[in-house]
């Protein structure tokens, strides 16, 4: 059984690339756990934590220990969004609502987002002199890969929380993923993100209708 999970278990080819269950399995339940959140379908989490897992094994396998951590957030993140979505507030005892945050708290999460992603970009820019035994080669486009990380894990978060800006967050990701990903050759992610991109059009204008139905 577990040898239907190494990476090296090859489902079929596509345009050349050999594309294993278990990043089969994982994307297609990445993309319904994306389009279960643009429903706003509690189910969205369950499926979201299954792929996170799915990723894990394989970054593990590959030996991508930071995407590996990533996941383990996200896998946190969805429990507590799980949870959030299905608890009532305690001071109106109502479920969680699609809303903006107030104009202050969105340039505030904004201010720090970029902040922490400058900050990781300078490390992962020098991360090859740092710790040249783990990383012998110069990062590509570190402050790019940085912002779509620490934008992530902001979308991920605000997500949790109901709020339509995180929708903002993913097409911003889901834009600069397209072509960081198409300029380093891995065209099959990078279409990828296209439908991610598509889907994150659909699930703002989705939550935005939804949220001015509540409001009236």
């Amino acid at each position: 059984m577990l040898d239907f999970w190494s990476v090296n278990n090859i489902a079929f080819t596509i345009i050349g690339y050999p594309m294993s269950y278990i990043e089969f399995i994982g994307t297609i339940l990445y993309l319904w756990a994306t389009w279960l959140i643009t429903k706003q379908k509690m189910l969205n989490w369950f499926v979201g934590i299954v792929s996170s897992i799915l990723y894990m094994i394989l970054f593990f396998q590959i030996r991508l220990y930071s995407d590996m951590l990533e996941q383990l957030y996200f896998i946190i993140v969805s429990i507590y969004g799980w949870w959030r979505w299905s608890t009532p507030l305690k001071d109106t005892g109502k479920i969680l609502t699609i809303r903006y945050s107030p104009p202050r708290r969105i340039i505030l999460v904004a201010g720090v987002t970029l902040a922490l992603a400058f900050a990781m970009g300078a490390l992962m820019s020098r991360i090859h002199l740092l710790v040249p035994a783990l990383f012998p080669e110069k990062a590509s486009f570190p402050y790019l890969d940085a912002l779509t990380t620490i934008m992530s894990f902001t979308a991920m978060w605000l997500m949790a929380l109901m709020k339509l800006e995180s929708w903002y967050y993913w097409l911003i990701v889901d834009g600069i993923g397209i072509w960081l990903y198409y300029v380093k050759g891995v065209k099959f992610i990078a279409l990828l993100y296209v439908i991610l991109l598509f889907m994150a059009v659909y699930g703002l204008i989705s939550w935005l209708k939804k949220a001015k139905i509540a409001s009236l």
